[in-house]
């Protein structure tokens, strides 16, 4: 299946013939400037590639030990399913929210056949949904097409290039499930960024799952280059539908917000608005690797690149708010920029350091 398996693995992307075929791989190490300082809160960490932040306190999803911990707490508050030596076989826990003084978090098997969300709620019982469930019942992307956007003029040397490496000449949404990012709503609800199904779900308070939206195919003109990267040069000229494969959800000033990852190699991660109707509208794009995203009450977007640093969409393209090497998340909490680093994500495993929690000075 052309997409990535599993977003949380070392490098985040992880799938047959994907990051071969787009050319995403580590983030580049191009040189940066350093327009501000962060100050590391204390606590380290494998893969806390995501996390969130609510008056003083901070959750951090490691997915790198399927764990979730409270900044400043030593042992975990919750454990997904168990982490081998091999990402491709691991669970993780990835996804979380602090919404109310509850604590909403995902997690995932190896094989995806399992995922769910999970409420921690002080003196309250326990809420747990099977995401996997709803996914094998509904597959609410069963309807998209992926792949070739006109596979007839697929070429028998393309073609017989693409099925060397697994990659299908046209295909629609399979089942699988990822459940990836978390955003609490004022009624009790939760959102979820499912990056295996390509959607964004609703959990109400009782544990109802329902389809907000599907994200659109992420369609990419086949270069020469990358045609030649591929094996296949007969392929060049062609466009090629990706899955969007969401990696955040956050909701303000009215609107869900959801970054993607790149659909193919140009940096074509994006930034998309999704009305509560579930119709989606491209606000940014032209991202390398947009792998988690903040927004400020006054609406000033903040998107993070992996391993590089923190951006703004403009009118010209991302712009750097503040390098940051190994940089994973981002959040807007309290008039202060929060990010985390996660160098083992970064790095495809290359740089080992802690991952850690830091704010914008």
């Amino acid at each position: 299946m052309f997409r990535t398996s599993r977003v949380a693995a070392a490098a985040l992307i992880v799938g047959t013939a994907l990051a071969a075929v787009t050319g995403v791989g580590a983030a580049s190490a191009a040189p940066m400037h350093h327009p501000h300082g962060w100050k590391t809160l204390p606590g380290d960490y494998v893969e806390p590639l995501q996390f969130s932040v609510s008056g003083h306190t901070i959750a951090v999803a490691d997915s790198g030990r399927s764990a979730l911990y409270l900044l400043g707490h030593p042992k975990p508050i919750a454990y997904g399913p168990p982490v081998t030596s091999n990402p491709e076989a691991s669970g993780d826990l990835a996804g979380v929210d602090i919404r109310d003084g509850a604590i909403g978090y995902t997690t995932t098997n190896a094989d995806h056949s399992d995922t769910r969300f999970t409420v921690l709620r002080h003196g309250k019982r326990v809420l747990q949904v099977n995401l996997a469930a709803y996914e094998a019942r509904h597959n609410p992307d069963g309807r998209t097409r992926y792949g070739f956007t006109q596979p007839w003029k697929v070429g028998e040397t393309c073609r017989k290039a693409l099925d060397a490496q697994g990659v299908p000449i046209s295909y629609r949404g399979q089942k699988d499930s990822h459940p990836y990012a978390v955003a609490g709503l004022g009624d009790g609800s939760w959102l979820i960024a499912d990056a295996g199904a390509n959607d964004i779900l609703r959990v109400s308070k009782w544990g109802h799952v329902s389809t907000v939206a599907v994200l659109p195919a992420q369609p990419v003109k086949i270069t020469p280059a990358l045609a030649t990267q591929l094996g296949a040069p007969a392929c060049a000229g062609l466009t090629y539908r990706f899955e969007p494969v969401p990696t955040d959800v956050e909701v303000a000033r009215g609107h869900i917000y959801v970054t993607t990852l790149p659909g193919g190699q140009g940096g074509l991660g994006s930034v998309y608005t999704i009305g509560w109707n579930g119709r989606s509208h491209r606000i940014a794009t032209g991202f390398q690797e947009a792998t988690n995203l903040a927004v400020s009450p006054s609406g000033c977007i903040y998107v993070v690149e992996l391993g590089q640093g923190v951006y703004t969409p403009t009118s010209k393209g991302p712009k750097l708010v503040a390098a940051l090497p190994g940089a994973a998340a981002v959040e807007w909490a309290d008039g202060h920029l929060f990010a985390s680093t996660a160098p083992v994500a970064a790095t495809q495993g290359a740089d080992t350091s802690p991952g850690h929690i830091l704010i914008l000075r």
